[in-house]
């Protein structure tokens, strides 16, 4: 009984610990800066692709697409819950869906009022400038 309940405290420990450490980590990295930016043209062409089919609706070829984005790393402008919809861009060479991804936000899915390019899986942004 001791032995379980110390197990489970452990881990309620490692729990809080972890959330804490990835909160200031999301912190000291901060927000978006102004110059994150990049230029459409310079995308990946399957990001360019991606982008377009944003624009016009669909089809998506991932299940998670348009689905909302959380912004739990808070590098993207805060906004409320539903306004960021996270897009796969997809990797050449992989069979899932790998680390690229366009996030949108705007409360009209088909005409956002900015987009996001990351190719590392949320952990940096660059706002899209068409």
């Amino acid at each position: 009984m001791r032995d379980r309940l110390r197990w489970r405290w452990l881990a309620w420990a490692a729990i809080v610990w972890l959330s804490l450490s990835w909160a200031l980590l999301a912190w000291a990295r901060g927000p978006l800066p102004d110059d994150a930016t990049v230029a459409l043209s310079q995308l990946p062409r399957e990001a360019q692709l991606v982008w377009q089919r944003i624009r016009q609706g669909g089809p998506f070829p991932y299940e998670k697409d348009g689905t909302v984005f959380f912004n739990r790393e808070r590098l993207l402008p805060p906004a409320k819950r539903g306004y960021y919809r996270e897009y796969t861009v997809p990797t050449p060479g992989l069979n899932h869906r790998g680390a690229r991804r366009i996030v949108c936000g705007g409360w009209t899915p088909t005409e956002p009022d900015a987009c996001y390019y990351t190719a590392d899986h949320y952990a940096s942004f660059r706002r899209i400038v068409p």
